[in-house]
Protein backbone atom coordinates (compact mmCIF):
# COMPACT_ATOMS: atom_id res chain seq x y z
CA UNK A 1 0.00 0.00 0.00
CA UNK A 2 1.05 3.18 -0.88
CA UNK A 3 -0.07 5.58 2.21
CA UNK A 4 0.47 9.54 1.77
CA UNK A 5 -2.21 11.51 4.58
CA UNK A 6 -0.19 15.39 4.39
CA UNK A 7 -1.11 16.72 1.05
CA UNK A 8 -2.59 20.11 0.12
CA UNK A 9 -4.43 21.73 -3.04
CA UNK A 10 -5.02 25.25 -3.73
CA UNK A 11 -7.63 25.64 -1.03
CA UNK A 12 -4.56 26.50 1.28
CA UNK A 13 -1.25 27.07 0.01
CA UNK A 14 -0.85 24.37 -2.46
CA UNK A 15 -0.87 24.74 -6.26
CA UNK A 16 -3.44 22.16 -7.61
CA UNK A 17 -6.61 21.87 -7.44
CA UNK A 18 -8.70 19.14 -5.47
CA UNK A 19 -8.86 17.09 -9.11
CA UNK A 20 -5.29 17.32 -10.14
CA UNK A 21 -4.34 16.15 -6.67
CA UNK A 22 -6.25 13.23 -7.33
CA UNK A 23 -5.04 12.53 -10.41
CA UNK A 24 -1.79 13.02 -9.54
CA UNK A 25 -2.63 10.55 -6.64
CA UNK A 26 -3.81 8.03 -8.65
CA UNK A 27 -0.47 8.96 -11.30
CA UNK A 28 1.76 8.41 -8.57
CA UNK A 29 0.74 4.67 -7.53
CA UNK A 30 -0.77 6.23 -4.08
CA UNK A 31 -3.72 3.91 -2.36
CA UNK A 32 -4.57 5.96 0.50
CA UNK A 33 -4.62 10.10 0.35
CA UNK A 34 -5.63 12.86 2.62
CA UNK A 35 -6.18 16.02 1.62
CA UNK A 36 -5.15 18.15 4.83
CA UNK A 37 -4.97 21.71 3.68
CA UNK A 38 -4.62 24.40 6.16
CA UNK A 39 -7.53 25.43 8.56
CA UNK A 40 -9.97 23.99 5.68
CA UNK A 41 -11.66 21.01 4.28
CA UNK A 42 -13.46 23.32 1.61
CA UNK A 43 -10.99 20.81 -1.13
CA UNK A 44 -13.66 18.13 -0.46
CA UNK A 45 -16.36 19.95 -1.49
CA UNK A 46 -14.64 19.78 -4.96
CA UNK A 47 -14.17 16.11 -4.59
CA UNK A 48 -15.29 14.54 -8.27
CA UNK A 49 -18.61 12.53 -8.00
CA UNK A 50 -16.69 9.22 -8.61
CA UNK A 51 -13.43 8.72 -7.40
CA UNK A 52 -10.91 6.46 -8.77
CA UNK A 53 -11.73 2.87 -7.47
CA UNK A 54 -7.66 2.64 -6.87
CA UNK A 55 -7.76 5.05 -4.46
CA UNK A 56 -9.18 5.34 -0.97
CA UNK A 57 -9.47 9.34 0.61
CA UNK A 58 -9.28 9.73 4.17
CA UNK A 59 -10.54 12.91 5.13
CA UNK A 60 -8.35 15.64 7.16
CA UNK A 61 -7.19 18.76 7.94
CA UNK A 62 -4.35 20.54 9.25
CA UNK A 63 -4.64 23.26 12.17
CA UNK A 64 -2.27 25.94 12.92
CA UNK A 65 -1.72 26.54 17.01
CA UNK A 66 1.21 27.27 19.00
CA UNK A 67 3.23 25.64 21.99
CA UNK A 68 5.47 27.79 24.12
CA UNK A 69 5.55 30.51 21.58
CA UNK A 70 6.22 27.47 18.84
CA UNK A 71 4.06 27.35 16.00
CA UNK A 72 3.15 23.72 15.11
CA UNK A 73 0.83 22.10 13.27
CA UNK A 74 -2.04 19.27 14.17
CA UNK A 75 -3.71 17.18 11.67
CA UNK A 76 -6.81 16.00 11.93
CA UNK A 77 -6.90 12.56 10.31
CA UNK A 78 -10.37 10.54 9.60
CA UNK A 79 -12.69 13.04 10.95
CA UNK A 80 -16.07 13.79 9.87
CA UNK A 81 -15.55 17.16 7.87
CA UNK A 82 -19.31 18.39 8.47
CA UNK A 83 -19.32 17.78 12.20
CA UNK A 84 -20.30 20.79 14.49
CA UNK A 85 -16.56 21.44 16.38
CA UNK A 86 -14.94 21.21 12.72
CA UNK A 87 -16.64 23.72 11.51
CA UNK A 88 -16.84 26.03 14.34
CA UNK A 89 -12.77 25.60 14.30
CA UNK A 90 -13.02 26.08 10.91
CA UNK A 91 -14.23 29.71 11.14
CA UNK A 92 -12.68 30.63 13.85
CA UNK A 93 -9.11 29.42 12.26
CA UNK A 94 -10.25 31.35 9.08
CA UNK A 95 -10.71 34.62 11.17
CA UNK A 96 -7.48 34.40 13.01
CA UNK A 97 -5.72 34.04 9.44
CA UNK A 98 -7.81 36.99 8.19
CA UNK A 99 -6.51 39.32 10.89
CA UNK A 100 -2.67 38.02 10.61
CA UNK A 101 -2.56 38.31 7.00
CA UNK A 102 -4.42 42.08 7.35
CA UNK A 103 -1.68 43.06 10.12
CA UNK A 104 1.09 41.61 8.02
CA UNK A 105 -0.78 43.13 5.05
CA UNK A 106 -0.11 46.50 6.77
CA UNK A 107 3.41 46.20 7.50
CA UNK A 108 4.17 45.75 3.81
CA UNK A 109 2.39 48.80 2.71
CA UNK A 110 4.38 50.57 5.19
CA UNK A 111 7.48 49.16 3.65
CA UNK A 112 6.60 50.13 0.24
CA UNK A 113 4.78 46.72 -0.65
CA UNK A 114 1.72 48.08 -3.41
CA UNK A 115 -2.02 46.10 -3.01
CA UNK A 116 -0.33 43.61 -0.74
CA UNK A 117 -3.33 42.46 0.92
CA UNK A 118 -5.08 42.01 -2.48
CA UNK A 119 -2.42 40.76 -4.36
CA UNK A 120 -2.18 37.83 -1.88
CA UNK A 121 -6.07 37.33 -2.04
CA UNK A 122 -5.73 36.64 -5.60
CA UNK A 123 -2.88 34.67 -5.54
CA UNK A 124 -4.62 32.35 -2.91
CA UNK A 125 -8.28 32.75 -5.37
CA UNK A 126 -9.45 33.75 -2.30
CA UNK A 127 -9.34 31.21 0.15
CA UNK A 128 -7.62 31.13 3.21
CA UNK A 129 -4.45 33.41 3.74
CA UNK A 130 -1.04 32.18 4.53
CA UNK A 131 2.28 33.72 4.51
CA UNK A 132 3.67 31.48 1.15
CA UNK A 133 0.43 33.66 -0.57
CA UNK A 134 2.37 37.37 0.25
CA UNK A 135 5.87 35.73 -0.52
CA UNK A 136 4.63 34.63 -4.29
CA UNK A 137 2.92 38.40 -4.18
CA UNK A 138 6.14 39.78 -3.24
CA UNK A 139 8.31 38.16 -5.83
CA UNK A 140 5.42 39.22 -8.67
CA UNK A 141 5.85 42.64 -7.54
CA UNK A 142 9.76 42.12 -7.98
CA UNK A 143 10.14 43.27 -4.11
CA UNK A 144 12.39 39.65 -3.76
CA UNK A 145 13.89 37.40 -6.44
CA UNK A 146 12.28 34.12 -5.53
CA UNK A 147 9.75 32.86 -2.35
CA UNK A 148 12.96 31.90 -0.09
CA UNK A 149 14.46 35.15 0.00
CA UNK A 150 10.56 36.80 0.56
CA UNK A 151 10.48 35.39 3.87
CA UNK A 152 14.52 36.12 4.53
CA UNK A 153 13.56 39.21 3.72
CA UNK A 154 10.32 40.05 4.61
CA UNK A 155 8.21 37.26 6.46
CA UNK A 156 10.26 35.21 8.56
CA UNK A 157 10.27 35.58 12.79
CA UNK A 158 11.90 38.79 13.44
CA UNK A 159 11.48 39.84 10.11
CA UNK A 160 9.48 43.43 8.81
CA UNK A 161 6.76 42.13 7.91
CA UNK A 162 6.13 39.09 10.49
CA UNK A 163 3.00 38.69 12.64
CA UNK A 164 2.81 36.31 15.51
CA UNK A 165 -1.02 35.31 15.40
CA UNK A 166 -2.44 34.11 17.91
CA UNK A 167 -3.99 30.90 16.90
CA UNK A 168 -6.65 28.40 19.17
CA UNK A 169 -4.48 26.31 21.72
CA UNK A 170 -3.74 23.41 21.25
CA UNK A 171 -6.41 22.03 23.57
CA UNK A 172 -8.72 23.41 21.41
CA UNK A 173 -7.33 21.88 18.08
CA UNK A 174 -7.21 18.83 19.55
CA UNK A 175 -11.25 18.54 21.33
CA UNK A 176 -12.03 19.56 17.74
CA UNK A 177 -10.59 16.80 16.19
CA UNK A 178 -11.61 14.43 18.47
CA UNK A 179 -15.39 15.30 18.77
CA UNK A 180 -15.03 14.74 14.64
CA UNK A 181 -14.28 11.33 15.30
CA UNK A 182 -10.47 11.76 14.09
CA UNK A 183 -7.01 11.03 15.41
CA UNK A 184 -5.40 14.02 16.09
CA UNK A 185 -1.41 13.64 15.07
CA UNK A 186 1.27 16.09 15.81
CA UNK A 187 2.66 17.01 11.93
CA UNK A 188 6.63 16.76 10.85
CA UNK A 189 7.68 16.91 15.02
CA UNK A 190 11.40 17.67 13.66
CA UNK A 191 10.65 20.26 11.60
CA UNK A 192 10.18 22.29 15.26
CA UNK A 193 13.66 22.35 15.49
CA UNK A 194 13.41 22.06 19.09
CA UNK A 195 15.95 20.02 21.55
CA UNK A 196 15.35 16.57 22.41
CA UNK A 197 13.76 17.88 25.54
CA UNK A 198 11.30 20.21 24.38
CA UNK A 199 9.98 17.90 21.77
CA UNK A 200 9.45 15.51 24.43
CA UNK A 201 7.79 17.96 26.68
CA UNK A 202 5.91 18.96 23.67
CA UNK A 203 4.87 15.30 23.12
CA UNK A 204 4.18 14.94 26.63
CA UNK A 205 1.49 17.79 26.61
CA UNK A 206 -0.12 16.54 23.72
CA UNK A 207 -0.88 13.28 24.86
CA UNK A 208 -2.46 14.32 28.25
CA UNK A 209 -4.20 16.67 25.89
CA UNK A 210 -5.58 13.66 23.81
CA UNK A 211 -3.38 13.55 21.06
CA UNK A 212 -2.46 10.06 19.73
CA UNK A 213 -0.26 10.08 16.69
CA UNK A 214 2.54 11.75 15.61
CA UNK A 215 4.12 11.87 12.05
CA UNK A 216 7.14 9.78 11.85
CA UNK A 217 7.79 9.98 8.40
CA UNK A 218 7.34 13.46 6.32
CA UNK A 219 8.82 13.81 3.18
CA UNK A 220 12.45 12.64 2.33
CA UNK A 221 14.21 12.76 5.60
CA UNK A 222 17.23 11.51 6.68
CA UNK A 223 17.69 7.80 8.58
CA UNK A 224 18.52 9.56 11.66
CA UNK A 225 15.50 11.79 11.81
CA UNK A 226 13.19 8.38 11.35
CA UNK A 227 15.07 6.33 13.63
CA UNK A 228 14.56 9.60 16.61
CA UNK A 229 10.81 9.74 15.65
CA UNK A 230 10.53 5.97 16.08
CA UNK A 231 11.99 5.65 19.23
CA UNK A 232 10.04 9.07 20.51
CA UNK A 233 6.64 7.37 19.11
CA UNK A 234 7.56 3.61 21.03
CA UNK A 235 8.58 5.79 23.93
CA UNK A 236 5.03 7.42 23.93
CA UNK A 237 2.80 4.61 23.14
CA UNK A 238 2.14 6.90 20.25
CA UNK A 239 0.76 5.96 16.59
CA UNK A 240 2.51 6.59 13.52
CA UNK A 241 1.22 8.37 10.42
CA UNK A 242 3.35 9.12 7.53
CA UNK A 243 2.95 11.69 4.13
CA UNK A 244 4.46 13.83 1.40
CA UNK A 245 3.39 17.41 3.05
CA UNK A 246 2.87 17.86 -0.82
CA UNK A 247 2.65 21.49 -1.98
CA UNK A 248 3.85 21.38 -5.88
CA UNK A 249 5.30 20.05 -8.82
CA UNK A 250 8.63 20.01 -9.30
CA UNK A 251 9.86 20.23 -4.95
CA UNK A 252 11.30 16.27 -5.01
CA UNK A 253 11.96 16.21 -1.59
CA UNK A 254 7.71 16.56 -0.90
CA UNK A 255 6.58 14.35 -3.97
CA UNK A 256 3.20 12.24 -3.60
CA UNK A 257 4.29 9.11 -1.98
CA UNK A 258 7.90 9.54 -2.03
CA UNK A 259 9.46 9.22 1.31
CA UNK A 260 10.32 6.00 2.81
CA UNK A 261 8.10 3.90 4.40
CA UNK A 262 7.41 3.31 7.87
CA UNK A 263 9.87 1.67 10.41
CA UNK A 264 8.32 -2.23 11.55
CA UNK A 265 8.22 -1.12 15.14
CA UNK A 266 5.64 1.45 14.46
CA UNK A 267 2.18 0.76 14.68
CA UNK A 268 0.27 2.89 11.58
CA UNK A 269 -2.12 5.18 12.48
CA UNK A 270 -4.70 3.45 9.68
CA UNK A 271 -4.85 0.45 12.16
CA UNK A 272 -7.59 2.20 13.93
CA UNK A 273 -9.81 2.53 10.82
Amino acid sequence: MNIDLHTHTIASDGSLTTNELIQRAVNSGINVLSITDHDTTSAYQQLPAITPQSLTIIPGIEFSTQWQKTDIHVLGLNIQIHNDAICTGIALQRQARMERAERIAEKLEKLGIENPLSGAQDIAHHNNIGRPHFARHLVKVGATSDINQAFKKYLSAGKPAYFRQQWSPLFQIIDWIRSAGGIATLAHPAKYKLTRVKLYALVDEFCALGGEAIEVISGKQIPATTRDLTKLCQHKALLASCGSDFHQPGQSWTELGKYPRLPKACKPIWDKW
